[in-house]
């Protein structure tokens, strides 16, 4: 009699194990973002560039359309914000981190654990009872990724003479951060300063099989590759190639700082139109 109960008892676990691992949070198995490939881009050569023009975008993810670069503050189930993504890419070695936007400098990995005014640091505190001896405590300071408030982003517009096309692609990323002193505390004022800076091209493979909360229809999860891509986000212009290698918050300040981001913008869409005779 033992015994049956005792086999009856190892199947019911089987059985119970096995129907939890077979548990699904959905209706179907999501299968194509995970498994995407990289889209290439289309072939460039030198000869076909008529025009170019660098410039560089700022993406406020205060802004409602950037909601998703910022959320979720921690992971989801299969959703993570960008903040996560790239952190969690370059703790793993699985992307580079640079400390300069022409990418010339890879960062460290003891530069990217004080990122942010992440560090240790050792400080006194005396017991609260006699003989109140005075003893050294480490604190860790960690950085968050939720302390993200932008990002900088590095492009190139240029128009295309063998598709006939005005073209963009994004060189590079920099999350941004309000500046913190040695300690971690925020200094005073709004001066958002980038973390390190990431190659676009080389973040894509890990962007492809990333999946973005979009609005309104679950089932529409597009990859951040994608978002990139279509240019599904908003952002404003604050630097576009000059012979000075000035900002424009360095000339204009206010509003009419952005009228001259916008003056840009336009001149930029213009240039297409111009091209062509109707």
């Amino acid at each position: 009699m033992k015994r049956i109960i005792l086999v009856i008892s190892i199947i019911a676990t089987f059985a119970t194990g096995a129907s939890a691992q077979n548990v699904l949070d959905g209706v179907y198995v999501r299968e194509h973002s995970p498994t995407k490939s990289v889209v290439p881009l289309s072939y460039l050569r030198e000869a076909d560039v008529m025009w170019s023009k660098k410039v560089w975008q700022i993406i406020d993810l205060k802004e409602k359309m950037n909601l998703a670069f910022y959320y979720p503050t921690e992971k989801i189930n299969d959703r993570r914000s960008l903040n996560d993504i790239l952190y969690d890419a370059v703790k793993e070695g699985t992307l580079t981190a640079y400390t300069d936007e022409e990418f010339m400098t890879p960062m460290t990995r003891e530069e990217f654990q004080r990122i942010g005014g992440a560090g240790v640091d050792t400080t006194q505190i005396v017991d609260p009872e006699p003989p109140y001896l005075t003893r050294d405590t480490v604190i860790i300071r960690e950085f968050s990724t939720s302390n993200v408030v932008a990002y900088r982003v590095k492009e190139e517009w240029f128009f295309d003479k063998q598709r006939s096309v005005l073209d963009v692609r994004i060189i590079g990323l920099a999350p941004l951060i309000y500046a913190v002193d040695d300690k971690g505390n925020r200094r005073e004022g709004d001066l958002r300063i980038p973390i390190m800076w990431i190659y676009f091209p080389e973040a894509r493979k890990i962007l492809t099989n990333q999946e973005v909360f979009m609005r309104g229809n679950d089932s529409d999860r597009r990859t951040w590759d994608d978002i990139f891509q279509k240019r599904l986000f908003t952002s404003y212009i604050y630097k576009e190639n000059n012979v000075y290698d000035r900002r424009i918050e360095d000339y204009k300040q206010g509003m009419d700082a952005l009228i001259e981001a916008q003056r840009i913008k336009t001149e930029i869409v213009n240039l297409e139109h111009d091209l062509w005779d109707y």
